[in-house]
């Protein structure tokens, strides 16, 4: 079975060819598009100078579009039973290693360690149960991880890029701005995908600054944002005091002398405007 000569057989025919059969527990949904593979590559800002971390390396189609614009690519995947799968659509990348184990359960220095460079970028179409921890993973990690390019469930992509009182404006929103600045590069058809998922997707490309917030007490920052939003109906000065074990009265005052109305809720609060209630949280 050929998968990169003129008369090549599609993704398709080697899942079927293979006898391969897809795990619905892990969200399986393969690119075989070569436009949108090339697409998402562009998007990511890849060089011949990269080494690329992939997450999830499904049928390999990404995997081979990666390994040909970056200097090197480590793909994680979890389900073994794709060995047949990928041995056809990586035959001849000399570039790529796949590794049969969970980013998600190994620590920064086995991470390390297992890609073989201290810098590194990450590309992935995600299995949708698994996008928040696997970005949160490496937003909060030791790594030296310089962007996030993810294929992502179109409403988590619109969460990712939201703006203040807005219905998709959440703590994963500023966990994201807090560490750098997010964007959708693209939006993708669920037509796109072997097999059609339910829903459309998006593509969010996350520049990662670790600096963005140097000298900021950003533990204290981080405990605010995941309170205010711990319940979204009650105000921000219920969740502030149930979480930092301070009456109401106290927390109201304190949110009124950063400026803001009594009664104001968590989703109306700018990143700034959370970096400025930290300040009088921290004294």
């Amino acid at each position: 079975m050929d998968f990169t000569g003129d008369r090549a057989n599609s993704l398709k025919d080697v899942i079927n060819d293979t006898q391969f059969r897809f795990n619905k527990s892990l969200g399986q949904n393969f690119i075989s598009d070569k436009n949108l593979l090339d697409a998402i590559v562009s998007d990511s800002g890849i060089t011949e100078n990269d080494v690329v971390v992939e997450i999830g390396t499904g049928g390999g189609t990404l995997t081979r579009a990666l390994s040909a614009a970056a200097k090197r690519v480590v793909s994680f995947e979890v389900d073994e039973n794709l060995q047949k799968v990928l041995a056809f659509t990586l035959q001849g990348v000399e570039n790529a290693e796949v590794i049969f184990r969970d980013i998600l359960k190994m620590s920064d220095e086995a991470v390390r360690e297992t890609i073989g460079a201290d810098s590194f970028k990450v590309v992935a179409n995600l299995p949708y149960y698994i996008t928040t921890p696997l970005v949160m993973r490496f937003l909060e990690s030791g790594l030296d991880v310089k962007s996030l390019t993810v294929m992502v469930q179109q409403e988590v992509a619109d969460r990712f890029v939201a703006k203040p009182n807005t219905a998709d404006y959440s703590a994963i929103t500023l966990a994201i701005e807090s560490r750098g600045s997010a964007r959708i590069t693209r939006r993708v058809n669920r037509k796109m995908f072997y097999p059609v998922p339910n829903v459309d997707s998006a593509v969010v490309r996350i520049d990662i600054d670790r600096c963005k917030l140097a000298g900021e007490n950003t533990q204290i920052l981080h405990k605010l944002i995941r309170a205010a939003f711990s319940m979204r109906r009650k105000t921000l000065a219920n969740n502030l005091s149930a979480a930092f074990g301070i009456d109401k009265q106290t927390v109201t005052e304190m949110i009124t002398s950063a400026g803001f109305l009594p009664l104001v809720r968590g989703e109306a609060l700018s990143l700034s405007d959370y970096v400025a209630l930290s300040h009088i949280f921290d004294k």
